[in-house]
């Protein structure tokens, strides 16, 4: 290969490779700062998920979100790569239409038009009720997707009666606990509380031992 076809063939695969890698950093972005709000503590941590997958795995995702959503391929492509959504947005707004009859553009268009409030509250604008029949129908689906994607899922308590061969974890007290743990601090070994303050400090009698005067190890 003549050098001059080399140095071009070089720069043009570290052209490529640039820009692969800073698109995957910006999905990362993106990801980090995510919360999908949909009011179901379950379907917050499905759809995490469903990001992580849809990054790393982008044509079986759009695969399914086309065969088995009915979303158009051109939309769900525009949709990650020029509108810059996550894997688990286009995921819900298209699982949502599906449970409505409509199609997936429709679901679209009322997230473009006001989401500041997340999932859960355009999916009761649209009326998806927490707790009711279409809702639940909307979390049973998440099943058979992972099952087409050979992807395992853990269940909640809701689901249960309908999957009770799947493994399961209680997704509400997992989270009541870790609030409870966040809002009550323990104390260590030492005497001190997690927040950094002696046990004497804490109960208003000034810096203990082991204290410099300011409330601090």
């Amino acid at each position: 290969m003549p050098n001059k076809l080399k140095t071009h063939f070089f720069a043009l695969t570290a052209s490529v490779a640039a820009l692969l890698g800073g698109g995957t950093v910006q999905a990362q972005d993106v990801a980090a700062g995510w919360n999908p709000r949909s009011g179901d503590v379950w379907v917050d941590a499905w759809l995490g998920d469903i990001n992580r997958y849809g990054a790393r795995y982008r044509e079986p995702f759009i695969d399914e979100m086309v065969r088995y959503y009915g979303a158009p391929r051109e939309l769900v492509g525009d949709l990650l790569n020029q509108r810059r959504w996550t894997p688990g947005d286009v995921y819900y707004a298209c699982a949502i239409a599906q449970v409505l009859g409509r199609p997936c553009r429709y679901v679209v268009d009322e997230w473009d038009r006001d989401h500041a409030d997340g999932w859960g509250a355009i999916a009761l604008r649209l009326g998806i009720k927490p707790g009711s029949a279409e809702f639940h129908r909307l979390k049973r689906g998440f099943v058979p997707t992972y099952d087409r994607w050979g992807r395992p899922i853990t269940i909640d308590t809701e689901l249960r009666r309908d999957y009770p061969n799947r493994p399961y974890r209680d997704y509400e007290r997992d989270r009541g606990e870790a609030k409870s743990a966040k809002a009550k601090p323990g104390k260590d070994k030492s005497g001190k509380d997690h927040a950094g303050k002696s046990k004497s400090a804490a109960q208003g009698r000034g810096p203990g031992k082991g204290d410099k005067g300011n409330g601090k190890p």
